[in-house]
């Protein structure tokens, strides 16, 4: 089969062994013990943060504990992502999700600009980012205006608006989640106000 690696014979799998794998020479007594563990393999290995010529400092993205992370990176690409051990918070470690922000930063499937969809169309066009907050603004206030209600039918006073929800982001923090309630029920209405709490 084309790629198939040929099976090794019995005695290039013993040579293999003895040359190779560290028991053997830890058997023979060498006087280097570093040397001794170490392997072909290990020897050509080098450092994953080696080519770094820059770290930055950054904060995780995915949930409001708010962990540290060093972002090492070279010609101005990021090549790795770690827990910064100088935060008080993680102290170097990070979890899985937080482990995986580089994927997110180099993924050729991150979107890094506005897009919008008319309503109608089939298709996305880039939008300057004003542009897209304008729009958000105008929209938030037409519906708010169109579907507030001041009393329901028996006559009690209610000052709300039912066509208009929120889901906060797992990285706010309790400040910012006290605003936007605040904004949100005393300034437009709204009832439906949900956080996508992680922690």
């Amino acid at each position: 089969m084309p790629g198939r690696r040929p099976r090794r014979t019995i005695p290039d799998r013993a040579a293999h062994f003895l040359r190779d794998w560290s028991v053997p020479r830890q058997l023979r007594g060498l006087p280097e013990k570093g040397r001794a563990a170490e392997s072909e393999q290990s020897r050509s290995l080098r450092p994953r943060l080696e080519g770094a010529d820059r770290v930055g400092t950054s904060i995780c993205p995915y949930c409001a504990v708010g962990c540290a992370q060093l972002i090492y990176a070279r010609d101005g690409r990021p090549i790795a992502v770690e827990g910064d051990p100088k935060s008080p918070i993680n102290q170097g470690t990070l979890c899985p999700k937080g482990a995986a922000t580089f994927g997110l930063m180099v993924s050729p499937e991150r979107i890094d600009r506005c897009l919008h969809r008319a309503p109608g169309a089939t298709g996305w066009r880039e939008v300057e980012l004003d542009w897209a907050m304008e729009r958000i603004a105008q929209l938030t206030k037409r519906t708010r205006d169109e579907s507030f209600v001041t009393r329901l039918p028996d006559g009690t006073r209610v000052n709300h608006t039912l066509a208009i929800g929120s889901m906060g982001g797992a990285t706010l923090d309790n400040e910012e989640n006290y605003l936007i309630k605040k904004l949100f029920s005393a300034g437009l209405g709204m009832v439906f106000i949900e956080n996508q709490a992680r922690v």
